[in-house]
């Protein structure tokens, strides 16, 4: 029990120095990291995923004799001499609060937004802004800087309603500000906003501005509407007189037919027999004359009485 309890520490110790000893004479690096090997505080060597992104290193005199190793993987340092730092190599997320910005026609207005960013040359980041912390200070600056002077060129209507606009110049927001940062091995990849607010004292002011939009659009439709109205009711009128005017020019014409008609018919039954249509043009004139209580007074041998009186 005693030997075996014993070759177990064996084992543990031997283990454990083993484990020391390699991670004296190595280390590791992630596809997420890069790494910067120190040796009596100089930069000596840096490992990064991405080689070509190291612009303005070698112009430094300081890096002139930078190691730089391009991966990820296993890597050997010298113990005890150099040590080993480890920097974000994925996106880095920095969500800036609320704040009030001013547009071109005096509108404040709350502005919500936020950067992505990463760094890309570790020995530069390391000797300009040395943390993450310090980065999201001078990238909080920077930004702000160039959103407060784009967005004082435009008016609050083109900010909150124009997406175009606002994504053309968040692009331009986005070149202007690697300029400023291109010395501290930052590139900043994204700006958004997240979210546009005015300020709750002006609620008041644009809903009273809303609403006076409103009512003027609604009275611009009336008139609108009512002048369309008029428009089809004379047009339904003169339409109207149109189809009278017709109507009775056919009924006219109609009705003279009739009469030629008629006085054709006369004409015809007075040539066959004359004292019938004589005898029957007077009936209908006592017809139309004759009436309930009639008293007439004539001469008894006139046309008028000879078919009453059976005179002549």
């Amino acid at each position: 029990m005693k030997k075996s309890l014993k070759r177990w520490l064996t084992l543990g110790a031997a283990a454990l120095g083993i484990y020391i000893l390699f991670n004296m004479f190595f280390f590791q690096v992630a596809m997420t990291e890069h790494a910067i090997v120190t040796r009596f505080g100089e930069i000596h060597k840096i490992i990064v995923n991405d080689a070509s992104a190291l612009t303005g290193t070698a112009d430094n005199t300081r890096f002139k004799d930078l190691k730089i190793v391009e991966g990820n993987g296993l890597f050997f340092k010298v113990p005890f001499l150099d040590k080993v730092d480890y920097y974000n190599s994925r996106l880095i997320t920095y969500d800036v609060d609320a704040r009030e910005v001013t547009t071109k026609d005096k509108k404040k207005v709350i502005l919500d937004n936020y950067a992505q960013w990463k760094i890309i040359n570790p020995a530069l980041f390391r000797v300009t802004m040395r943390t993450e912390a310090s980065a999201y200070v001078r990238l909080e600056d920077i930004i702000y800087s160039h959103l407060n002077q784009q967005i004082g060129k435009i008016n609050a209507e083109v900010l909150i309603s124009d997406k175009d606009y606002v994504k053309s110049m968040l692009t331009e927001i986005v070149r202007q500000s690697n300029i400023d940062v291109k010395d501290y091995g930052i590139e900043i990849i994204d700006v958004r906003i997240k979210r546009t607010d005015l300020p709750q004292e002006n609620n008041a002011n644009i809903f009273n501005r809303m609403r006076t939009e409103r009512e003027r659009m609604a009275m611009q439709y009336r008139s609108e509407g009512q002048e369309e109205a008029q428009k089809i009711r004379s047009e339904a009128d003169r339409e109207a007189t149109i189809i009278e005017a017709r109507a009775y020019a056919e009924a006219e014409k109609i009705r003279g037919e009739g009469e030629a008609e008629a006085l054709k018919i006369y004409a015809q039954s007075y040539g066959q027999d004359p004292e019938f249509y004589e005898f029957f043009r007077s009936l209908q004139t006592y017809r139309k004359t004759l009436q309930s209580n009639t008293t007439l007074v004539i001469d008894s041998d006139s046309d008028f009485a000879k078919f009453l009186f059976g005179s002549r």
